[in-house]
């Protein structure tokens, strides 16, 4: 590919992402289950598949109103936190970007770190505070880092989706702070965040959707 992604590229990452959630749907809802009420395998599966919809059904011919759309759609799906989440996140991304409809690797750091600005409005966890945070926040670093170093899209996002996974496991160390979960306080250590694990599998859709 050449180092630039356009709508059709950012359309094939949204798919591939979609793919990898509803492959795992039934791990990640036994994950919730331990530490949740057991949903979230099948309400990130519904919004990444309303996310897959809105992909194929826009009429938006410009990437900053397709992921728009897309954001404004996921965030309308109910179940807890993680529709108005993913959201902000995919809506934020369109605010990293102009009017252009191909972006080179520089502006697609800077829409990532856009995506990150709309989480941040919706929440406060860091990493550590086991979360999706986990995983966002070394996904975006991670992107950052490269593309500062020279690297390629694809070797960024790469980088992007090992580093979120990184972060997921890691969250089995920490203790809940937020959600229904920190209300189980120590109970919650020892097991794998499932937002932050979904994070880790939309990441490494979207590497695969570059290839």
């Amino acid at each position: 590919m050449s180092d630039t992604i356009g709508i059709e590229d950012i359309g094939r990452m949204i798919r591939s992402a979609a793919d990898k959630i509803r492959a795992n749907r039934d791990e990640l809802s036994k994950l919730d289950s331990a530490i949740g009420d057991g949903d979230h395998g099948t309400t990130i599966a519904r919004a990444m598949t309303i996310a897959e919809k809105h992909i194929e059904e826009s009429d938006k011919k410009d990437l900053k109103g397709l992921l728009k759309d897309v954001g404004w759609g996921v965030m309308g799906v109910d179940g807890g936190a993680t529709g108005p989440l993913l959201g902000s996140f995919l809506m934020g991304l369109s605010n990293g970007i102009g009017e252009e409809n191909e972006i080179d690797s520089a502006s697609m750091a800077a829409m990532f770190e856009a995506g990150l600005a709309g989480v941040r409005r919706q929440s406060k966890a860091q990493v550590g505070d086991k979360t999706m945070m986990d995983a966002l926040l070394p996904a975006i670093d991670a992107i950052r880092q490269s593309i500062d170093a020279g690297k390629s899209i694809k070797q960024a996002l790469q980088n992007a989706a090992e580093a979120a996974e990184k972060g997921a496991v890691s969250t089995k160390e920490f203790k809940a702070r937020f959600g229904r979960a920190r209300n189980l306080g120590d109970r919650t250590i020892g097991f794998q965040d499932p937002g932050a694990t979904s994070i880790a599998l939309i990441f490494d859709g979207f590497y695969e959707g570059v290839q």
